[in-house]
């Protein structure tokens, strides 16, 4: 039931053309539109053109990749109308910008008032809106992302930390299981303070357990390859259809 994808900050450097390109050459069946550079908040024009370009190469959108970070003052609207004309089933934000270590009641309030307003928003359009798992937010850990879910806010994209160990991440995406929505796949090393892209089969066991974990219909996004190098995606793209497979 998971399907293979790439998520579009993978390679920054590249149009959208190149970027649905190098998907069907490679097998992947959808795209994760980043927020960023591709497909910036509020261009609507640019999301109606990238969402032809996906659906007519027979790829899917997976979601918006959005960088709208809950409780501050970004424009949740042009977020929601942005994914809504990408044809987004899906929109990823950010808790915040502060880690839950040492949040305050209030840090989780500011955060949890955004989160419900968007998710309403986004549900207008028939849209699902799911947390981004990562360092400093309030999204940083399983127990503090559960938190968060109640707040109409649809589940979590789930990736690996590289600052913690195996055990840890995989108790994380145990407990946060029944929320997933998307993943993120890629393999990244703590070298002291530096994090070393690597390519996914050197991760086959880690890997394969989280896959195995998050069993269910939903993505497993390519997000990043050694070098940023369009060259490395087959080689990705095909140790992650082997695993799903």
């Amino acid at each position: 039931m998971m399907r293979p994808g790439l998520v579009s900050v993978t390679f920054r450097q590249l149009c959208p053309e190149e970027i649905v390109r190098l998907a069907v050459e490679n097998g992947l069946e959808a795209i994760e539109w980043g927020g960023d550079v591709h497909v910036p908040p509020g261009a609507l024009h640019r999301a109606n053109e990238v969402r032809s370009l996906t659906e007519e190469a027979g790829l899917q959108v997976a979601c918006y990749g959005s960088y709208f970070r809950a409780g501050t003052s970004e424009d949740a609207d042009a977020t929601v109308k942005t994914a809504s004309e990408l044809g987004a089933p899906l929109v990823r934000i950010w808790a915040g910008s502060k880690a839950s270590q040492g949040a305050s009641a209030a840090d989780y309030a500011a955060v949890e008032s955004a989160l419900g307003e968007i998710a309403e928003r986004a549900a207008r359009h028939g849209i699902r809106v799911s947390l981004e798992f990562h360092p400093n937010t309030l999204a940083d850990t399983a127990e503090s992302t559960l938190r968060l879910l109640g707040r109409g806010i649809a589940g979590v994209n789930w990736q690996p930390d590289p600052r913690v160990s195996h055990v840890q991440n995989l108790r994380s995406l145990q407990d946060l299981a029944p929320h997933l929505t998307n993943l993120h796949v890629f393999n990244w090393i703590r070298e002291g303070d530096q994090t070393i892209r690597r390519p996914l089969d050197e991760a086959a066991t880690v890997w394969r357990e989280y896959l195995e974990t998050a069993h269910g219909d939903r993505f497993a996004l390519i997000e990043f390859v050694p070098g940023d190098d369009p060259g490395r995606l087959p080689a990705e793209s095909s140790t992650l259809r082997e695993w799903l497979a």
